[in-house]
């Protein structure tokens, strides 16, 4: 008996032109490779094989090296060629320490059972609301406290975009002395040695385990050969932690001063 053939890839005209139609006509950037990978997600509910060789092209990157950013993080769904896509929508269960202890697993097998098979149930690690357990994600919209009832609303409404967070405006930090600190740096009406002072005698640490000190690290970056980077760091991963959320919610241009000052304080070319 013949075997039905796989179905074929689409051309890489075809592949192609769908990715523009995703992106749009702009040249690409490498470095956004991650966004390139997230509208492809939300727009197919997974991300077929032909349009990753399609990104990977236009990109001037091999299919191994997108393939394999893509396949590091669990929000991805590559779809390989004659596999079956996975349902449109996926609702998440954080199963970690406090939703665990929260009932995430009961919640997770009841919500499989009351949404059936139009909709996936996904256990997941920690998704950073460790003080709202338990917590499920249905497509990108949290819901926290999470019960059986109150996701299936979500899901029937449709309710599938995580709100937009009540931060505080430009206008509004402004108003409040924002940005004043950054402007006498550039002005000259503060030195770099000064800052960093301050820092070293405020006691600030980083809390990411070491407890290193904030104005120590800025100094040994200071005293370290050009070119200097900065990185910032918040992606909440570990289970119980979510103040950088939390803050980066309400207080954007609070860490965005911040990075300013502390590129300007240290001589650091590029954030």
């Amino acid at each position: 008996m013949k075997t039905p053939a796989a179905p074929a890839i689409p051309s890489d005209a075809t592949a192609m032109a769908a990715l523009r139609a995703l992106l749009g006509d702009a040249p690409l950037a490498r470095d956004r490779l991650i966004e390139y990978l997230h509208a492809i997600q939300d727009a197919r509910g997974h991300l077929p094989e032909a349009l990753l060789a399609a990104l990977a092209a236009a990109l001037k990157l091999s299919l191994a090296e997108v393939a394999g950013i893509a396949s590091f993080y669990h929000h991805f769904d590559i779809v390989r060629r004659g596999d079956a896509a996975p349902p449109l929508l996926t609702v998440r269960v954080c199963d970690s320490l406090a939703c665990a202890m929260h009932g995430a697993m009961a919640l997770a097998e009841q919500l499989a059972q009351r949404l059936g098979p139009e909709v996936r149930v996904q256990r997941v690690p920690c998704v950073g609301r460790c003080d709202a357990a338990p917590v499920a994600v249905v497509g990108q919209n949290p819901v926290e406290h999470a019960s059986v009832d109150s996701v299936a609303q979500k899901v029937g409404a449709g309710e599938t975009a995580a709100p937009v967070p009540d931060a505080r405006r430009l206008a509004a930090y402004r108003a409040n002395g924002g940005y004043a600190l950054y402007r006498q740096c550039l002005r000259g009406e503060r030195q770099a040695g000064e800052v960093i002072a301050a820092l070293e005698h405020s006691g600030l640490r980083g809390l990411g385990g070491a407890g290193f000190p904030v104005g120590r690290k800025w100094r040994t970056v200071a005293a370290q050969r050009a070119p200097r980077y900065l990185a910032i760091n918040i992606d909440e991963g570990e289970p119980g932690t979510f103040k950088d959320r939390h803050y980066l919610e309400r207080e954007p241009h609070a860490f965005l001063e911040g990075a300013l000052i502390a590129a300007w304080a240290v001589g650091i070319e590029k954030i």
